[in-house]
């Protein structure tokens, strides 16, 4: 059983490799999406660089390698809630650092969304929905975020999810944070720009 959780974690950390925005700016324009806007490989950097339909499209596929993981991971270890765990942080691993284009990746927030939504639903949706309101009331992407990965681990908390799914959540809203230094910088400062600027930064 331990072995094929280790085949999960490794195989999520492939999953989360295949960077989707960088494959599909570079399909659509023959550019590489972390030379321009941002220099981010994610669905904000997409959007101001092709459009907001592929930028959507970008967070959903994004999204979905998370999901995609944990399928995976559940099928090798069946009620494996360790597995689960370690395998949601191996993909928003891979999708920050990914293997297969030089280790430049995004900022998981996406992939981080799908995982959440897997592992803990109702407190996923919960702070996604005070992530929407932040966003929609100061127009920081980043804000959101933010506030989405930290808000998490307190609700799992409260609905008494079991011991590896907070640990999970607290490790992943650590990745953010790390991830996201820069913006908390700028937010600090008062200079982050906000969604829809061509060089604001976001969800990754």
């Amino acid at each position: 059983m331990a072995w094929f959780g280790l085949l999960a974690v490794v195989i999520s950390y492939l999953i989360g490799s295949i960077s989707t925005s960088t494959l599909l700016v570079r399909w659509i324009s023959g550019r590489d999406i972390r030379s321009v806007g941002s220099g981010n490989a994610g669905a904000t950097n997409t959007m101001r660089t092709l459009g907001l339909k592929w930028g959507v499209l970008v967070l959903v596929f994004d999204g979905l390698k998370g999901a995609i993981a944990l399928w995976i991971a559940d099928a090798l270890v069946p009620h494996g809630t360790w597995a689960l765990a370690l395998s949601a942080v191996a993909v928003v691993v891979g999708h920050n650092w990914p293997v297969f284009f030089g280790f430049r990746g995004g900022k998981g927030i996406a992939t981080t969304i799908g995982v959440l939504l897997w592992l803990a639903p109702l407190p996923a949706v919960i702070a996604g929905l005070v992530c929407l309101a932040v966003i929609a009331v100061t127009r920081y992407v980043s804000l959101g975020s933010l506030v989405f990965v930290c808000l998490v681990p307190i609700l799992i908390v409260a609905f008494r999810f079991e011991g590896w799914i907070f640990a999970a959540s607290v490790a992943l809203a650590l990745l953010a944070v790390y991830r996201h230094r820069s913006n908390i910088d700028r937010l600090l400062h008062g200079t982050e720009r906000r969604i829809f600027d061509r060089t604001s930064e976001g969800v990754r």
